[in-house]
């Protein structure tokens, strides 16, 4: 299992993918350095990766350039994100896994179920505070690649869409 996994995550379009979102991270990481009070969403994919929120696209270019830069120059650091998904996602799995064997055993009745209610409160409770370190090391070994290899951005599109402001940021590698 461990060996398919660990192919699965070195085939080349994944190891795209896993590009694309440590320059995403590693840019989003520039921007709220430089402005704390932007609020901005990323997503990756096997071209690239989009910005979603409210920013100059100079200011956008130059934050993915700088963030290329520092990711060649070993900062990384910037591939993980507090803000990632894959931080939210461990998160949630560990705790619906634990409340489904919380409730193990208690067939159909609505009363066993709340009678264990305060168990499941503390169990998932306690599974969210140890579950928090999972994120990001899950970021930093299997949905990020801060070794940026060949990869060059090609181009930055600003769109407008549905009064959202948006880029796509598109890399070859």
């Amino acid at each position: 299992m461990i060996d398919m996994l660990n192919t699965l995550f070195k085939a080349a379009a994944v190891v795209r993918v896993r590009r694309n979102h440590a320059l995403e991270h590693a840019t989003l990481h520039v921007l709220g350095k430089r402005n704390p009070r932007l609020h901005l969403i990323g997503n990756s994919d096997l071209r690239g990766f989009w910005v979603l929120g409210c920013v100059d696209t100079q200011e956008l270019q130059q934050a993915v350039d700088e963030a290329v830069a520092r990711l060649k120059t070993g900062e990384r650091n910037l591939a993980v994100h507090h803000n990632c998904g894959t931080n939210f996602a461990v998160s949630g799995v560990l705790a619906s896994l634990v409340a489904w064997l919380g409730l193990l055993g208690t067939g159909d009745s609505l009363r066993r179920k709340l009678e264990r209610l305060p168990l499941l409160m503390a169990l998932v409770t306690l599974t969210l505070i140890l579950a928090q370190p999972l994120g990001p090391l899950m970021q930093a070994r299997l949905t990020t690649q801060p070794d940026l290899g060949n990869l060059k951005v090609v181009t930055i599109t600003r769109y407008l869409r549905h009064g959202v402001a948006m880029h796509r940021i598109e890399t070859r590698q």
